[in-house]
């Protein structure tokens, strides 16, 4: 990370505030570097996982890192992403009762993907809110179903606790640019897959679900007020209690992690129907986000 830094700095990779950003001071970019390196090092020491799905995680990642420093078209970046996921299907040998249920499975994935990295707003929140979902896969994966290789869960663990040294401070060293909420995005889903298709038991979706729904509810209300969603903007409910709230960055974060947190918990100590471990995790969520973000807005 620290030589990162020093080609970043002579290369000008670098965020500079405008009207959209959370932030004040220009701050290095692209820190999320760690994961694709991370990647390389797991194939390294332990390659247990398919080199064709590490060989989808560092493309997506590439392009991502590639992205920060020179804007490149969507339609690259899509097939690129399609490239990707299309590695992760046939690594974990998906199958589908239905061939037209394909397209929704890839739209699914890349879907959430974009969003992870739409949630890369403020300091801390991406490393953070990534840590406790993996350290909850881990715990599923030690101790509930073996789903896949433990230093494939931890080698994402490790690097999110390098790249949090630098972001989670109240002036962050680093943001993680593309290529960290990307990458991080992928590996997480590639896990998410693994443990759905190992278990068939759909919940484990919601290991996602305050970021879920953020993302889900945003998007909708965007599209109500007639906003091009894939314009920046500083729209999101944790973007609001970061700007318009005054709320500290690591205190938004925070509190995102935690209720994620108490949310898996509950999924790995319950063994309700999907259906109502949905309900119960999230809408309170929904109710949270549609009673206090309409006060939030009127700050503006």
């Amino acid at each position: 990370m620290l030589v990162y830094f020093r080609i970043a700095l002579a290369y000008r990779i670098i965020d500079k505030p405008n009207e959209r950003s959370s932030h004040s001071k220009i701050t290095i970019r692209g820190a999320g570097i760690i994961f694709p390196i991370a990647v390389v090092l797991y194939l390294v020491f332990f390659h247990q996982v398919s080199a064709i799905l590490m060989g989808g995680m560092l493309l997506v990642s590439i392009i991502s890192f590639w992205d920060d420093v020179v804007e490149l078209p969507r339609k690259l970046r899509l097939l690129i992403h399609i490239t990707a996921v299309s590695a992760l299907l046939y690594t974990v040998h998906a199958s589908l009762p239905s061939l037209w249920l394909l397209p929704v499975l890839y739209i699914l994935i890349i879907g959430i993907i974009n969003a992870y990295n739409f949630m890369d707003g403020i300091n801390g929140i991406t490393g953070l809110y990534s840590l406790i979902v993996i350290l909850s896969l881990a715990y599923l994966n030690e101790y509930q179903v073996s789903f896949t290789d433990s230093a494939f869960i931890m080698t994402a663990g490790l690097a999110c606790l390098v790249f949090l040294f630098f972001n989670f401070r109240k002036k962050a060293r680093c943001f993680a640019g593309d290529v960290g909420s990307v990458s991080i995005g992928f590996w997480i889903c590639a896990l998410l897959l693994m443990v759905i298709l190992k278990t068939q038991e759909l919940k484990y979706i919601l290991f996602l679900a305050v970021y879920g729904v953020d993302a889900v509810l945003t998007i909708i209300h965007r599209l109500l007020l007639k906003q091009n969603i894939f314009d920046a903007h500083r729209f999101h409910f944790y973007q609001l209690m970061a700007n318009e709230g005054k709320m500290p960055h690591l205190w938004v974060s925070g509190i995102y992690a935690a209720l994620q947190l108490s949310i898996n918990a509950f999924i790995l100590l319950t063994n309700f129907p999907f259906w109502l471990t949905f309900l119960i995790t999230c809408f309170p969520l929904i109710l949270v986000y549609v009673t206090i973000k309409p006060r939030l807005i009127l700050v503006r």
